[in-house]
């Protein structure tokens, strides 16, 4: 059994997240461009657009430093495929009895790996991706003619042994895109870039330290690392570093019946949206790519009994059915007599203002959310003060006005400091 074969299926979930975008067609807008977590592009296209970043730095920490370290790289290579007619001439689209087919860049999985003792390092492992043109015949109908450019890119391994007495070591690992002479337009550089990038690795010998949550002594250790691009996580005894932020341990939802590819959409809503595709639809759904065709497949034919599965799944039945504690929590304006927003003032100026004062709003430039600019000097009604747990003073206003009613009957009022407030007396 391969060591990464535990995490195959969750390192795909993130490897195919955002691939292609519901409703699932070549066709439309949101699939002309490719939008997904964990791009590299080649470095030419980093400096044109300071958005975008060519590299990615995962920082580690092993509680050791003898251990045989294998780590893996995965991520898309885009291929752009050109719909050919019987005669080999280029088309806009292509019709088969099954589907519709049209030009869109599609994507192949690539992987990297390195096996190497820790004490070896550093080391830096160059790899090469040529490129090439594949042809595929559609029955009689016509031609896919898929093309691929090299890509180019290093995997940097190095380690620091951490000052103190716990013997731990920190690992890091940067990915780098490298591919010279990149496209300066943004479909062009996604040709050449390593798109979805993800890291995993497996150390035999010694063990990861979570990041998330350190043992007490590691904690100043997980706080010097620096991540960027991937931030890494334990999965097992194997460590995953995402561009995806997870938690320790992830795992597919159970009630999942599969990949649905969209941009971390809720399945439920993506399985009944895909259901209401028309049939012509689902057939050029079914030509943009071979998961798509296989998700229409698996979407069209599933039970009720796995419907109703993605609806909702309580799985902590224990804190469901335990009963409430005696003692409610102090922050509950309910239970606590000190709290009482209703009631409660806050000192503005000379003025004590609580429920019922009348302020004009004068919105903090520097903190305020950018809409609340347009509220200044709107007149309104003090509803409650409430404290947060920080210490700090938030008041609840109602506009003056139908605005006001609406407001009230939602109990749903805009909040500001104290000093935002000019009361009206």
């Amino acid at each position: 059994m391969n060591e990464f074969d535990a995490v195959q299926e969750l390192a795909d979930a993130l490897l195919f997240e955002g691939y292609v975008l519901y409703p699932y067609r070549a066709s439309d807008g949101k699939n002309r461009v490719r939008w997904q977590f964990g791009v590299l592009m080649p470095p030419d296209y980093a400096l044109v657009d300071p958005s975008e970043r060519s590299w990615s730095q995962t920082e580690c920490l092993l509680d050791g430093d003898d251990a045989l370290l294998t780590v893996r790289l995965r991520f898309l290579q885009a291929q752009w495929r050109h719909v050919l007619n019987a005669d080999k001439a280029e088309v806009t689209f292509l019709a088969t009895d099954d589907a519709t087919y049209r030009p869109w860049d599609e994507a192949v999985v690539r992987t990297v790996d390195i096996t190497t003792r820790l004490q070896k390092f550093p080391r830096e492992v160059p790899f090469h991706l040529a490129g090439g043109t594949e042809t595929e015949a559609i029955g009689t109908a016509g031609f896919l003619r898929r093309t691929r450019k090299p890509i180019t890119g290093t995997v940097a391994l190095s380690l620091k042994k951490l000052n103190g007495p716990y013997g731990v070591t920190r690992l890091r690992i940067r990915v780098e895109n490298t591919t010279p002479n990149g496209s300066s337009e943004r479909v062009g550089a996604l040709r050449q870039a390593l798109i979805a990038h993800h890291v995993m690795v497996a150390a035999d010998g010694c063990r990861f330290l979570s990041l998330l949550e350190p043992p007490e002594w590691a904690g100043a250790y997980a706080a010097g690392c620096e991540n960027v691009g991937l931030y890494p996580v334990l999965a097992g005894d194997l460590l995953l570093s995402s561009p995806i932020i997870l938690y320790d341990h992830p795992r597919i939802a159970p009630e999942s019946t599969g990949d649905l590819y969209d941009a971390t959409e809720i399945d439920e809503i993506l399985s009944l949206r895909t259901m209401t595709l028309t049939e012509e639809e689902k057939r050029e759904a079914r030509g943009t790519d071979p998961r798509t065709a296989e998700l229409l497949d698996r979407i069209d034919s599933m039970p009720p009994e796995f419907q109703d599965r993605l609806h909702g799944t309580i799985r902590y039945l224990r804190k469901v059915t335990e009963p409430e504690p005696v003692s409610k929590p102090w922050w509950d304006p309910g239970n606590d007599a000190s709290v009482s927003p209703s009631t409660d003032t806050v000192q503005v100026g000379d003025v004590a203002v609580g429920n019922g004062t009348k302020v004009r709003l004068r919105p903090g430039v520097r903190r305020a959310d950018a809409q609340d600019m347009f509220l200044t000097g709107r007149l309104g009604t003090v509803v409650a003060v409430l404290s947060d747990v920080d210490g700090e003073t938030h008041v609840a206003v109602a506009l003056d006005g139908e605005e006001g009613e609406v407001q009230r009957s939602h109990g749903r009022y805009l909040y500001f400091s104290p000093d935002e407030l000019e009361p009206l007396k």
